[in-house]
Order: C-alpha cells, then structure tokens, then sequence
C-alpha cells in the first residue's frame, strides 16, 4: 500500500483534482497515511475544504471523516514562496505538486504569473530537497497535454515543469522525481461542463470555441487513478499517461443538451488553443511504452534510461485526441457513466458539482 504511514504534501490541495486525491487518500484505500498536509494560498477555499468535511464526511462516510479529525492538516503558503517550501516539503515522504495556473487565457495575458507558479514552484520543491537534504522519497508533478508540443503560454510553463522534475533526478538520487500528463478533467473547476450545464439551466445559447474542435476527457477519480499508478510503478523520470477518449466540443455540447430547445453559438477558438490536443508527441513515442491502461514516456536523459534494458516502444506515431474520437452516443454513454448528464446533476450547483 503505496501510503502506509507516509506524510503526503499536497500543494494546490484546494483545486479540484487536490481535492478529489486528498478525499481518496482519506478513505485509506491506498494504506493508511499517517499525515496529509493541504499546502496552498487561498484560505478560503481551504475553509471550504474543511467545513466540507465536517458537514457532509461526517454524515456519509465515518472512515473518512474520522481520518479527517485526525491526519488531515491545512497550512497557508505559496509554492513561488522558496521558505514556505522548505517549511512544507522538510516533513513530506511524498510530495504531489498540483498547485498550478491552469487557465489557458489567463496564462496568456500573464505568462510571468505562469512561469511564477508552474516553473519557479517547482523548481523550488527541488531546491528545498537538494539543499537541504530533506528525504522525500517521491515528487510527482501533475502536468497536462497542453505541455505537448505547446502553443500556449499554460502549455510551455507545463512543458518546463517536467522537465525540472525529470531532471532532478540526476543530482537528487535518493528521491525519485516523476510526471503525470492528462487531459480535460470532466467538471473541474474552470472546464467546460460546468460553463455548458450553467448556461443550459440559464435558457443558453452554449457558446462553442470550434465545433470540431477535439480533447481527451477523462474524470476525476480517473485523474487521480492516474496518480495513484505513477506513483506505484513509475520509475524515475518517467511520465503517465492516461489511454483515454476523447469528444469533439460539439457533441459535448449536444450530450449535455439533450432534447432541450437550446440554441449554440460558435464563438471562434481562443488565444492560445489547438484544434487537437496531444497526449504523446511523434518525438515521445520513440521512447514510450505500454503499462497496463497507460502509457509511460521514458526520459529523455540517457543517464536515466537504461537504454540496454528498454523495451520496443508502444506507438508508431502521436496520440492525438484526433485519433479515437467518440460519436454523438459515444459522448453521451461516457457522461452518463460518470453522472454529468444535465438530469443526473439537476439538483446540484456547479460548486457541488466540484465535490
């Protein structure tokens, strides 16, 4: 059991994917830990966090809320902040780096507040392992597919973010540094679900970027899945990647709308996005293998391969959310098996929808 007796750090612990690992971490299905620690700036979304434990954990599952009262522990502080760093990572055996400016447009407007956050963060959780020694045993960064071959500002921040993760592995010996790249999260906060279902429930119009316009669509729970893999079998410097579907943006849109009279509007694709996400570059596929239900990128660094032992690599080219792309009923099977189908959430906000 990957989290028997560990102390987890999880930076960006408010956002919707900290959230949803600090919940399954507390329901002890990965071993017992013996503290988790919510690191992250925005106090009210951490008394959010905990107050919803205290009404609703109290009342559904006892297991969680018990390991709630005792092992979870919140603490304010920034990933860009070196000090607050070191004060955080010094008691972690494990440390998961979702803290991130995730917002595509937001990034564009202001790379310098991306790079702050998506690269300097994480450089200094290296710096506060390598310079003070401290022993964690594992740092797992949560990136994106945006990282892949970027275009946008999000993306490229993303892209050196593994990169300083992969890297560390060199000088860090006793910590072994990985990666986890994912795509769309379905109902995560900002996603496109929640916009859709809102503007559904307020008489539309669903506003579409481009039609045809493609992305990998996995849940939550699929998310962290993702993470509790990587961190059970990832060997240093590698990265997971989730074999999962993709939708275009319009039969999304028509899933979720249903036999509404709903009207669309397509409103042009924005500063910085792709038609298609890709999940494994042509360049990465060379050096890419099959793990069970993922795919695992093997570093590029030749001291960290072990090239003798490399196995013959899974795909002969990218994986593109172009590739696999679900129809119309397609789309609506995989909303409907993780209940986000407008009548299934009709009685929950778009907060609630968020866990």
């Amino acid at each position: 059991m990957i989290f028997d007796d560990k102390t987890i750090l999880v930076t960006g612990g408010t956002g919707s994917m900290g959230k949803t690992f600090v919940h399954r971490v507390l329901s002890g299905e990965q071993g017992m830990p013996r503290k988790v620690i919510v690191f992250s700036r925005d106090e009210a979304k951490q008394h959010e966090m905990r107050t919803s434990y205290l009404h609703r954990a109290a009342a559904t599952d006892e297991v969680i809320f018990r390991n709630f009262m005792n092992i979870l522990e919140f603490r304010i502080g920034d990933v860009r902040n070196f000090s607050e760093v070191c004060g955080a990572v010094r008691d972690a055996d494990v440390v998961v780096n979702a803290a991130a400016l995730k917002q595509v447009p937001t990034c564009e407007y202001f790379p310098e507040q991306a790079i702050l956050t998506n690269c300097t963060g994480a450089a200094n959780i290296v710096r506060a392992i390598s310079e003070h020694g401290y022993p964690v045993q594992t740092v797992i960064g949560i990136s994106t597919d945006k990282a892949c071959k970027p275009v946008n500002v999000m993306g490229m921040s993303k892209a050196i973010q593994e990169r300083i993760f992969i890297s560390a592995n060199i000088l860090n010996r006793s910590t072994r540094f990985i990666c986890v790249r994912y795509g769309n999260v379905l109902a995560s906060r900002g996603s496109v679900i929640p916009l859709f279902i809102d503007q559904i429930r307020h008489g539309g119009p669903v506003t579409l970027t481009v039609p045809e316009m493609t992305r990998f669509l996995l849940s939550l729970d699929q998310a962290v899945d993702t993470v509790f893999e990587a961190l059970a079998n990832a060997l240093p410097g590698e990265t997971y990647v989730p074999r999962a579907p993709s939708a275009t943006v319009e039969n999304l849109a028509k899933a979720l709308i249903g036999d509404s009279p709903i009207a669309t509007r397509v409103t042009g694709i924005r500063p910085g996005e792709k038609m298609h996400e890709i999940m494994v570059s042509e360049e990465e596929a060379n050096h890419c293998v099959t793990r069970g239900d993922y795919y695992a990128i093997l570093p590029m660094l030749p001291e960290l391969r072990g090239d003798l032992d490399t196995p013959p690599s899974s795909l002969r080219k990218e994986f593109s959310s172009a590739d696999t792309v679900l129809d119309l009923p397609g789309t609506i099977a995989l909303l409907k098996t993780h209940r986000l189908l407008p009548e299934q959430v009709s009685e929950l906000t778009s907060t609630e929808l968020l866990r």
